[in-house]
């Protein structure tokens, strides 16, 4: 169950290869209309190696979703919502840039009958610091939240 004994957890990192048709479709979906996030002579000319991505897909890019390690505290994933997210960028990332997410449990919040489960995503390149994402997710508390009582 959902308890502070989860704080400090460590979930497995992964890697993500940035795919420049990705890049495209996003920046093509936020209205970036810069040629800098589309095409590629137009980054390179800019000063790129490839194509920038903007800074907000690095949560995109997060595979392992909420519910992996949510669901192992034993959270019906219905009842969870979405409430916070926040980015700290070190350094531009481009398409075929192999990324290293290395998520952590860093806070279980207590307010009222309300759990705010914290995870923070730190994310290298080359062992370079690149990002680090963070998350919070609501878990409201009682029976059906939990799948059982709450300890």
């Amino acid at each position: 169950m959902i308890d502070r004994r989860f704080v400090g957890a460590a979930l497995r990192p992964y890697t993500v290869t940035v795919e420049r048709e990705r890049l495209i479709r996003y920046a093509a979906a936020i209205g970036l209309s810069a040629a800098a996030f589309s095409d590629l002579g137009a980054a390179r000319a800019a000063g790129y190696p490839d194509l920038p991505l903007p800074p907000a897909l690095l949560a995109g890019l997060e595979r392992d979703e909420p519910g992996d390690f949510l669901a192992k505290m034993g959270v019906r994933l219905t009842d969870v919502r979405h409430v916070e997210q926040g980015f700290t960028h070190h350094a531009q990332v481009h398409a075929g840039d192999v990324l290293t997410f290395a998520p952590v449990i860093t806070d279980i919040r207590v307010r009222g009958p309300l759990r705010f489960v914290v995870r923070e995503t730190a994310v290298t390149r080359a062992g370079e610091p690149v990002a680090e994402l963070r998350q919070v997710i609501l878990v409201p508390a009682g029976d059906e939240a939990f799948g059982g009582e709450e300890r």
